[in-house]
This record gives structure tokens, C-alpha cells and sequence, in this order.
């Protein structure tokens, strides 16, 4: 077991709010939400506006904590896919549930970022934003197996 750092804590920084309210497979892609970030945050969102993505990682906090978890998964439990290991696909059951999802900035006002795409429902405590850097969030010559692009 790797050795957990001492004070590791994580705290969030902010809500979702969309009309999703149960989880979905599909459809993300024109959800639109808001991340009302806590007001006193508000400064750090400070050219932010000036990107059209943003890379938010959330908690999924509706998860079942503590539950064992299986190492092989069908992706997108589909029994047509092959089985690979839990981390080779993006299952939201993890050890730690952290989601993480690029997504279109509409607008900023105040504390609260509108933004489209993003895969997390209504009530997702948001534990951090980072602006999405084309050259440096993408990959040069990167590969994935075939099974990520035709289901």
C-alpha cells in the first residue's frame, strides 16, 4: 500500500448546480451548468474567462464509500468490451472517486462559471479548476485502444 501523506486533506471549493439529479451514461456533451465557486475564491477565478476550456475535478460524492471494489470492469458495462483493469478505463467506482472533466466556459460571473459539458449532477462539491492549455493538456502522438472510439 502506498504510504498516504500525512495531512492529506481535500476540501471543496465549490458546488454544481444543473438540473441533473440522478447519474447518466450519455448526453453529457449539452449539459449545461454553473460551478458556484465559494465567494471568497472569487479573485483566483481572475482570467479565467480568458480560456474557452477549463478542466474541473469534482468528487463524486453519491458513491458508496468503503465498498470492494472488483479490479476488472467491462467499459461502460458493456459485456462486449474487453475486460480490462479498473484504472484503463474511466469508471466513475474508484478508490477514490475523483472525477475530472474538460469542458466549454461560457461565461464567468462573479463567483459562478457557466460551462457546458460537464458530466457531474446537480450538488457535486468541485475540488478544483485548472485552465485547459492546448500543447501542454494534449498529448502529442497519443493511442488508446480501439474499443475508446467505437462504442
Amino acid at each position: 500500500m502506498a504510504e498516504q501523506p500525512s495531512g492529506m486533506n481535500l476540501k471543496a471549493i465549490g458546488i454544481v448546480r444543473n438540473d441533473v439529479k440522478q447519474p447518466v451514461r450519455h448526453g453529457w456533451r449539452e449539459v449545461v451548468s454553473d460551478i458556484v465557486v465559494d465567494s471568497n475564491l472569487a479573485e483566483a477565478l481572475d482570467g479565467l474567462d480568458e480560456f474557452s476550456h477549463i478542466i474541473i475535478l469534482y468528487w463524486m460524492h453519491r458513491l458508496t464509500p468503503g465498498r470492494k471494489l472488483p479490479l476488472k470492469v467491462h467499459p461502460m458495462g458493456k459485456p462486449e468490451l474487453p475486460l480490462m483493469g479498473r484504472f484503463a478505463t474511466r469508471s466513475p467506482s474508484r478508490p477514490n472517486p475523483v472525477g475530472q472533466a474538460t469542458v466549454r466556459l461560457l461565461e464567468r460571473r462573479g463567483n459562478t462559471l457557466k460551462v457546458k459539458g460537464l458530466d457531474a449532477i446537480d450538488g457535486t462539491p468541485v475540488i478544483d479548476i485548472k485552465p485547459y492549455i492546448p500543447g501542454y493538456d494534449s498529448a502529442t502522438g497519443a493511442k488508446a485502444p480501439r474499443w475508446t472510439t467505437n462504442h
